[in-house]
């Protein structure tokens, strides 16, 4: 798995994302090497927290009409769809699929780190709108 974890860089500026941005970095380093008796309830966590993240998230783009917000929200979407597609076997035991889709987050959480989340911050920092 692509070694994953927060460092000063990856901060937006933001508190808000920046904080949301650190705890699932450090959640999902965690979920990587949890042994199977941990792994179960840690993945539906990671899941429901991302959701949650992703709805504060989506709802600040909706109050500053964030020209982005479509496709920004794609990606969250996609995300979120390829967790829960691994939700039934995981609940039978089985992590396999699960554990793939854990090993390919880093790699996209920073690509939408870098592009997506990156000019949302620089419109909040454009609005005046960094307290959120």
């Amino acid at each position: 798995m692509e070694k994953l974890a927060w460092s000063p860089e990856m901060s937006l500026g933001v508190p808000a994302m920046d904080g949301a941005h650190k705890a699932f970095v450090e959640e999902l380093e965690h979920l990587a090497s949890a042994p199977d008796r941990e792994f179960g309830v840690g993945f539906s966590t990671l899941i429901t927290k991302l959701e949650q993240d992703f709805r504060e998230e989506e709802a600040l783009m909706e109050e500053i009409e964030f020209p982005a917000l479509q496709s920004h929200r794609e990606q969250h979407a996609r995300v979120l769809s390829a967790l829960h597609h691994a939700v039934p076997e995981v609940m039978q035991g089985d992590y396999g699929s699960a554990r793939k889709a854990i090993e390919l987050l880093p790699q996209w959480f920073r690509f939408h780190l870098s592009t997506m989340d990156m000019a949302l911050a620089v419109t909040l920092d454009l609005a005046g709108s960094q307290e959120h």
